[in-house]
């Protein structure tokens, strides 16, 4: 038989309940949190206008290629049989890795060239380095901008092979997503210019949903968007071909500019920019 009781032990706030604020039914208030915490920190310090860096998060840079190096020639020494085909193969594949090292240290130069020409304007007319705050590409990105004295930005995504925020990242505009459209959504709200390093699937599918809301008039403002890497770019895909089939038309063409060097990609930005940073 039950029994009254007099009072009672208070219920856990809604709001404090981390076990509902898990559950399917809790997903809108989740999605709203990724949108109001990014935009209460950018509102604070005065973020308004970011150059967005994409590209593969395999890419090493020099010190890590240096240190994998020297491990593994270190383990060949005393390594036989099957263990040493292996350390064999991974040295190859270091190797290969190898020619992709110059473009962590041109994204880093190229973050670098934009963040001090950006110190140059008052707050909130600055544009800060962001990208998706992992290694490679966005780690030289984030460190360009971090030794040239600058703020930059990194919105992380939760993976399943755990990326982690690199240290280059000013702590204040450090974000953390669960959702990629949510994500991707501050990616392309507060751009002003965008560059593209080799990459792969994660890379290609940021540039081609640019490059469709642009085409597509979703997206109205200036906005370079800058392809680097002309070897590279140009054995992945072959935009001519879609013209020539018919897919897309030859204007599509000039929503980007192909570059070669940091400099390049850096007077492409500010020119496409002059009207509204003079």
């Amino acid at each position: 038989m039950k029994e009254y009781r007099e009072t009672q032990e208070r219920a856990e706030k809604a709001y404090r309940d981390f076990d509902f604020l898990n559950r399917r039914s809790a997903r809108p208030i989740r999605i709203l949190a990724e949108y109001l915490h990014p935009e209460q920190h950018f509102q604070k310090w005065k973020v308004y206008n970011t150059a967005i860096f994409f590209g593969s998060a395999r890419i090493l840079s020099p010190e890590q290629f240096k240190r994998r190096q020297t491990s593994i020639k270190r383990k060949q020494r005393y390594a036989k049989g099957d263990e040493l085909k292996l350390l064999n193969k991974e040295l190859a594949e270091l190797s290969e890795a190898k020619k992709y090292i110059r473009f962590y240290r041109e994204a880093c130069e190229l973050a670098g060239l934009l963040t001090q020409w950006s110190l140059r304007h008052p707050p909130g007319k600055r544009i800060l380095v962001c990208s998706g705050g992992g290694p490679g590409i966005m780690e030289a990105a984030n460190r360009g901008a971090f030794e040239a004295g600058g703020e930059s930005i990194g919105l992380n995504i939760s993976l399943p092979f755990e990326q982690y925020p690199n240290g280059y990242i000013s702590p204040e505009l450090n974000f953390e997503f669960h959702y990629f459209f949510m994500r991707k959504y501050w990616f392309m709200y507060l751009a002003k210019a965008m560059v593209v390093f080799p990459g792969g699937f994660g890379t290609l599918d940021e540039l081609f949903e640019l490059l469709t809301l642009i085409q597509t008039g979703k997206i109205q403002k200036r906005l370079p968007i800058i392809l680097y890497g002309k070897v590279f770019w140009r054995k992945i895909i072959n935009f001519k071909g879609l013209v020539d089939a018919g897919m897309i038309s030859a204007e599509d063409l000039k929503l980007f500019k192909v570059v070669t060097t940091p400099q390049e990609a850096f007077e492409s930005i500010i020119n496409g920019l002059a009207e509204d940073f003079d």
